[in-house]
């Protein structure tokens, strides 16, 4: 056995673990994952345990509250002499004895569920944690490759942003001297399907914009700094007074 196998056999055997068909969450996880069938055919067997559990205990219950009923009723009638409150004593007592019989039948009913239940439970969980544990090691392996291509991507894109805006430099001086030497035919002449010289101009026009943003960046904090500055000076004379 693997060392990680061992380390979550022992925490699921020691932890407080919820019942996991009633846990949305462990739910969601097989939104992203395949349930195997062996989760499957267990998750079965507990909810069939839990159904089980539930109607016996809420009977139980109903059973209780009508022998206390049963019960207050007799304290009542205990001080009335009548033959037919004597009679309704006599049946209470007969419907008590039932109560309790039908009670000892379902606590042997109950038996061993709720540790059956636990045990599925952990079952469930030590396969669940197996599968989750297996899974985010393989994405984890290909995170750390996807990380890398990326960084490679942004690095090839770089450079091919900054080759393309150089062959866009390239071609429009070029077209510059051959507009200055044939004229606006130069276009169809070099079966150009644009003016170069646009690309120019809008690559200056971006460089301009972004020079223009930063130089009122700069001023805004600059003004930030001088009034901030302004309103110690003030805070501190005020202080002196």
């Amino acid at each position: 056995m693997s060392d990680h196998n061992d380390r979550l056999k022992r925490a699921v055997a020691s932890g407080n673990i919820p019942v996991v068909t009633l846990d949305n969450k462990w739910h969601k996880i097989w939104t992203m994952i395949e349930k195997p069938g062996e989760v499957k055919k267990l998750e079965e067997k507990l909810n069939d345990l839990l159904r089980k559990q539930g109607r016996i205990t809420t009977e139980m219950k109903d059973i209780k509250k009508l022998k206390k009923k049963m019960m207050d009723e007799i304290v009542v009638l205990m001080d009335d002499k009548e033959s037919d409150s004597i009679g309704k004593v006599e049946e209470n007592k007969r419907l008590i004895e039932e109560c309790n019989e039908k009670l000892q039948k379902n606590e042997e009913d109950l038996g061993d569920i709720p540790k059956e239940i636990d045990e599925l439970n952990r079952d469930i969980m030590e396969i669940t944690a197996e599968l989750i544990y297996d899974v985010m090691h393989k994405n984890e392996k290909e995170i750390g490759e996807l990380a890398e291509w990326i960084s490679g991507i942004r690095v090839e894109l770089k450079k091919n942003v900054i080759r393309k805006q150089e062959m866009e430099i390239q071609n429009g001086v070029m077209y510059s001297y051959m507009h200055d030497v044939f004229g606006p035919d130069v276009v169809d002449m070099f079966d150009m399907q644009y003016n170069p010289m646009e690309k120019i101009l809008k690559l200056k026009a971006i460089k301009d914009e972004k020079k223009e943003a930063e130089k009122k960046k700069a001023q805004e904090q600059e003004e930030r700094l001088k009034t901030a500055a302004a309103t110690m000076i003030m805070d501190n004379n005020n202080s002196e007074k």
